[in-house]
């Protein structure tokens, strides 16, 4: 699996829909829990957000639907930073299951560092916060990039 592991979930049954497969709208929810866990990887966990009134907001999701997902399965995903500024990050995850070495799914979010107080705003990444991002970036920068990337994310100069 390309990239470090950062959040795995077992399908839950309510999650299946007619045709006997994971339902669209749950690879979403399974990839912005990966990215809950990703923040608190980072460092922007509950208690950051609770003394900086900071937190990440998506501005941009693509996902690829590459192989069914079944019922009983577990879902692992792995994270790769493909890009960051001082104030956004483009994040790519890729879903795996035991059934296959090749990813079921992919998506790539752009998310914004917001700080929510006194009205939401950009604002940059503390120090730490990139250095924790860089860092990531670095240890997954030479990792293949996986989905069929249908439509370009990229960080673009102002």
């Amino acid at each position: 699996m390309p990239g470090p592991s950062i959040y795995s979930t077992p399908v839950a049954p309510e999650w299946i829909d007619y045709n006997g497969h994971l339902r669209d709208g749950y690879y979403t929810v399974v990839f912005s829990s990966a990215i809950d866990a990703l923040m608190g990887s980072l460092g922007l966990d509950e208690a950051y957000r609770q003394r900086t009134h900071c937190t990440l907001y998506t501005l941009e999701l693509h996902v690829h639907f590459l192989r069914e997902v079944k019922q009983a399965e577990v879902l692992d995903i792995a994270v790769r930073v493909l890009g960051a500024d001082c104030k956004r990050a483009l994040v790519a995850l890729d879903m795996y299951t035991a059934r296959s070495a090749d990813p079921a799914a992919s998506a790539e979010f752009m998310l914004l560092h917001v700080r929510q107080r006194p009205s939401p705003a950009a604002a940059e990444f503390p120090a730490e916060i990139a250095a924790a991002i860089e860092r990531l970036r670095l240890a997954t920068a030479a990792l293949p990039g996986i989905g069929p990337g249908s439509r370009k994310l990229e960080l673009r100069s102002r």
